[in-house]
């Protein structure tokens, strides 16, 4: 007998299927996250830094830096020492020369005591630049290797150099 007096009636339960599997093959796979360093504030670190990522500077760094990637640097950051790196944001304090080679950012509350090297050069509206800045152009990786593979021997230049058509007739 079931509850209130009644019969208990008999009821097929059919199983639920469940689209979990299919729902498991539709979720994207995660891209891989960048390498990413953060010094907290309060910290100090000494010596060199070398690498590809990210580097976010909250505390201080006394050495140089050399990162292929970014390195950012918090308005309570300092770094005391060169920097090399594809990207530099400073919101803090850089004493050192800094080569960025494809941008640097100089925000209203950082500032740079030393030499700047870069394709673009930004410095905003309180930002303080005690240096000099050398605004080289971009080069692309095909002339980079030309340049590279010049040999000396192939130089036309000098004392002795002739024109090809004055050497063909002298």
């Amino acid at each position: 007998m079931g509850l209130f007096g009644s019969k208990a009636k008999d009821l097929e339960v059919e199983p639920v299927e469940t689209e979990r599997e299919e729902q498991l093959d539709e979720i994207p796979s995660l891209p891989s996250p960048l390498t990413s360093t953060v010094i907290a504030t309060g910290i100090t670190v000494s010596g060199t830094l070398e690498g590809e990522g990210v580097i976010q500077v909250e505390g201080t760094v006394k050495g140089e830096i050399s990162l292929k990637g970014a390195l950012i640097v918090t308005p309570t950051g300092v770094v005391k020492g060169p920097v090399t790196a594809d990207v530099i944001q400073v919101g803090g304090c850089i004493e050192g020369d800094c080569v960025a080679r494809d941008h640097m950012c100089l925000e209203k509350s950082g500032s740079l005591e030393g030499d700047v090297t870069t394709i673009s050069l930004v410095v905003q509206d309180g930002g303080r630049l005690n240096g000099r800045s050398n605004m080289v152009k971009e080069v692309s990786e095909k002339a980079e290797k030309a340049a590279r593979g010049s040999k000396k021997d192939d130089l036309k230049f000098g004392r002795n150099y002739q024109a090809e058509e004055e050497a063909a007739a002298g």
